[in-house]
């Protein structure tokens, strides 16, 4: 499955991002091959194979859910730049429509 330069264009437009011709070609490549190494996994025979969720054998650690005081919030927004009612501001990232 091919990607072209006009879908790394349109995903980059969605995640405001902007590339040149030069990178915007070599996505293009680089997706396409890592789409391609997908397709081909399709091809496994995975009949008999059990499903893995997890390969480490992990142990769920288990503690009482114990209430403890939080931050001091003068002190947090100290390394804060704007702040506003209580709260961050920060810049608007949606456009106004």
């Amino acid at each position: 499955m091919e990607i072209t330069k006009d879908d790394v264009k349109h995903v980059a437009n969605l995640s405001k991002l902007a590339f040149d011709e030069a990178e915007t070609a070599e996505f293009a490549g680089t997706l396409t091959k890592i789409v391609d190494m997908f397709m081909k996994l399709e091809e496994v025979d995975t009949t008999g194979v059990p499903f893995t969720s997890n390969v480490a054998d992990n142990i769920n650690a288990w503690r009482e859910d114990v209430a403890v005081a939080g931050w001091n919030r003068d002190e947090l927004f100290q390394n804060v730049p704007e702040a506003e009612d209580g709260f961050i501001k920060v810049p608007a990232i949606m456009e106004d429509n």
